[in-house]
């Protein structure tokens, strides 16, 4: 007989996170709540006042500031608790609550940006000079009059506001179809009996080691994408031209540039991730091809790319194990590092038990008020450790952040959200590798550091590509038809997996399953985070105290500087070549020892 579940009630305190650290408990969460919804009215008196003098305009962005710092911790309460048990409905209503009253207050605030940028630049520098308050606000106007010379006028400000939400409307109706719409037609599962292919099951569909089973997953999956090729790039296509509206009416030079533009990201940077690793693409053949071998079969399909290729390795690992191995594979990080992660582990920053309703997956919430919040379900395996160390990656970013920033500029970009947590990653596999002596766990170990490094790296920038081609034949004022998608999609496809790999015709409609796609330039991110991280980690281990300190500057700056500029302060300059081939000679360096192993 399985064990029965938990229930949030039966798991001890002190397996809990601390949700009492932002409120002792739901009364006092609630009177928190209904004095800051009173202080969202009190906006009204900035309102076209703005400009009239440097206090005001001071005044402003502390109330402003202040009012943000209290409803991030309002929500975060209601969101930690909601997640750990989501059938509980009094935490779903105080987290509807909250993100109510998040929209209100977005919404009463709205008129500051455009009218901070109506001051005239001579007034505003005068302010700045005169008024020691305003300060503490150098980045958020470095940020904002950035996007001076792309701001239009008041009125047609107007309308591109109001045209947003229909701009909104082809990744609304991406969202409805793939989530509530789509169905999969049924297959026979490993124990023979008819199952149900779902968007939750796939994934592990895609790792049984029942080859009938991978292969009736895929082509169920792509047949239902198949029969709305032509209605998913019709949608896909009015995606990337409201896109290019925007971009033309607010005077960029395409698409990418206006979304690169918020993080003052170079597009060089985004042009030389794609060089890079087309250059890399022989490491990946080499892949392919060991992959084909392990396998044994004559032809190596795409149904075949997530299959386990090692013997069944089970390393069972505990979470207490996990925790003392996470701890000394990070020592090199320097004792204020591990300080920070023993307080994690010691104060309850983390939620791990699994417990009936809890929510699936990982995540660390990232905050600027308190202490950051991990949520996992530990299953004691060496895929758990790695989450743990991914997650707690993240928590120390988000904690050195919030306690040598200020408020204002705590909060980090997603250029920089991934680098982190895979440094930890990449920091625990090269110690686990250190202190194995089992060829087979050795071998699991280096499979498991290359799929997670093929998924990031490579599969990434060939998404990256194909957004690129995509958004430049739009702009070009080509045709974007299903026909001409899917032969984008499976050229690079072809190019990516190399002459090992046979590329099924069902391939070239997985452009239509990622929602990614409909927040454009966005995937790039994952793969120049990862490049990064393997060269702060290469920096770390090499340089020791010198590397660490350099980190210790990029963990401990927020969102104080351009994401580029933060990572050049750790050693690692990403407008440059160097880091992706870095990342690249990892990869060659991890198969070379995988192929030595087993190949």
């Amino acid at each position: 007989m399985a064990d029965k579940v938990a229930k949030r009630s039966e798991i001890p305190q002190e397996k809990r996170w601390a949700v009492e650290d932002l409120y002792p408990g739901d009364a006092a969460w609630e009177e928190d709540y209904q004095r800051v919804a009173g202080l969202i009215g009190k906006v009204e008196k900035y309102k076209g006042h703005l400009g009239d003098s440097a206090g005001m305009l001071k005044e402003y962005l502390d109330y402003a500031d202040d009012l943000d710092k209290e409803i991030e911790k309002i929500y975060l309460y209601a969101h930690l608790n909601m997640d750990v048990d989501t059938t509980d409905v009094t935490y779903q209503t105080m987290r509807m609550k909250a993100q109510m009253l998040a929209v209100r207050a977005e919404e009463e605030n709205a008129f500051a940006q455009p009218e901070i940028m109506a001051i005239p630049e001579e007034t505003l520098a005068k302010y700045r000079a005169s008024e020691p308050g305003l300060k503490a606000y150098d980045r958020y106007f470095t940020v904002l009059l950035r996007r001076r010379e792309h701001t239009r006028s008041r009125e047609v400000e107007e309308l591109l506001a109001s045209a947003s939400e229909m701009a909104s409307a082809p990744s609304d109706t991406f969202m409805m179809l793939n989530n509530a719409d789509l169905t999969f037609p049924k297959i026979v599962g490993e124990d023979g009996e008819e199952m149900e292919v779902t968007h939750g099951r796939y994934v592990g569909l895609m790792e049984s080691r029942d080859r009938n089973v991978r292969k009736a997953a895929f082509e169920s999956m792509y047949s239902s994408y198949g029969q709305f090729a032509n209605t998913i790039a019709a949608n896909f296509s009015a995606n990337i031209k409201q896109a290019v509206f925007f971009a033309k009416a607010r005077g960029y030079s395409s698409t990418r540039a206006m979304y690169l533009a918020p993080g003052n990201i170079p597009e060089e940077v985004y042009d030389n991730l794609i060089q890079v690793v087309h250059e890399a693409l022989p490491a990946m053949y080499r892949y392919v091809a060991l992959r084909k071998k392990l396998l044994g079969v004559e032809e190596l399909h795409m149904y075949d790319v997530y299959a386990p290729i090692i013997p069944e390795c089970t390393m069972k690992v505990t979470f207490e194990e996990a925790r003392e191995t996470i701890l000394e594979a990070l020592k090199p990080m320097g004792e204020e590092y591990l300080s920070a992660l023993r307080e994690g582990f010691e104060n309850r920053w983390i939620d791990a038990c699994e417990n009936a309703g809890k929510r699936s997956g990982a995540y660390c919430s990232g905050v600027t008020v308190g202490h950051p919040y991990v949520l996992m379900t530990y299953k004691d395996t060496l895929d758990s450790m790695f989450t743990l160390a991914h997650e707690l990656g993240h928590a120390m970013h988000s904690y050195f952040s919030t306690k040598t920033q200020p408020h204002q500029t705590a909060s980090y970009l997603i250029f920089v959200a991934e680098v982190a947590s895979t440094c930890n990653e990449i920091l625990l596999t090269r110690y686990l590798l250190s202190h194995t002596g089992d060829e087979v766990q050795k071998a699991y170990i280096i499979n498991h550091f290359l799929d997670s490094f093929k998924g990031t790296l490579f599969r990434q920038t060939m998404f990256a590509e194909f957004e690129m081609m995509a958004h430049r034949k739009a702009e070009a004022g080509e045709a974007l038809t299903a026909g001409e998608l899917n032969r984008i999609y499976y050229d690079l496809n072809v190019k990516y997996f190399g002459p090992d790999m046979t590329v099924d015709q069902e391939i070239r409609l997985e452009w239509a399953r990622i929602p990614h796609f409909y927040t454009p330039f966005y995937v790039y991110q994952y793969a120049t985070g990862i490049s990064a991280a393997a060269a702060l980690s290469e920096r770390i281990l090499t340089l020791g105290e010198e590397g660490v300190k350099d980190y210790m500057k990029f963990l401990t700056g927020g969102g104080s500087a351009d994401p580029i500029d933060l990572l050049k302060m750790a050693g690692v300059d990403m407008s440059k070549k160097e880091p992706v081939e870095a990342a690249t000679k990892l990869f060659e360096d991890m198969l070379g020892q995988l192929t030595e192993l087993v190949g």
